[in-house]
C-alpha cells in the first residue's frame, strides 16, 4: 500500500470514529427522534398519567400527559359523556409537571 493511500485510510478512519448521533442521522437522512433524557432531567418520564374530573358530567378520568410535547393546552373528549375538555398544563423550570387544569369548551 502506498503512503498516500495509507494516509487517506487513516483520515477516513478518524472521521468515522468521530461520528456523533446527529452526523449519522444526517448521513442516512433520518429525522430526529425523542431521546429520553436528552433535553430534560433524567428522572422525568416522557409521559405522566393524571386523574382529572370532567367539567361536564363530573366523572373521574385518567388521562395521559405527553411530557415530550411543548403544548401547554390541548383538547380531549370525555370518555363518558364525549364532550370536549380543554386541559391546560403547567410545568416547572426543570420541565416537571406542576398541575393540570380542566375547563369546559362551550
Amino acid at each position: 500500500m502506498t503512503r498516500r493511500k495509507a494516509m487517506e485510510l487513516e483520515t477516513l478512519k478518524g472521521r468515522i470514529t468521530r461520528l456523533d448521533a446527529d452526523s449519522v442521522d444526517r448521513l442516512y437522512g433520518l429525522e430526529p427522534v425523542y431521546e429520553p433524557g436528552a433535553d430534560r432531567a433524567p428522572s422525568l418520564a416522557p409521559e405522566e398519567f393524571v386523574a382529572v374530573r370532567c367539567p361536564w358530567c363530573g366523572e373521574r378520568l385518567e388521562t395521559r400527559v405527553d411530557m415530550t410535547a411543548n403544548d401547554v393546552a390541548y383538547i380531549e373528549d370525555c370518555e363518558v359523556c364525549c364532550r370536549p375538555i380543554e386541559l391546560n398544563i403547567e410545568r416547572g423550570d426543570g420541565g416537571a409537571l406542576l398541575s393540570v387544569a380542566v375547563r369546559r369548551l362551550d
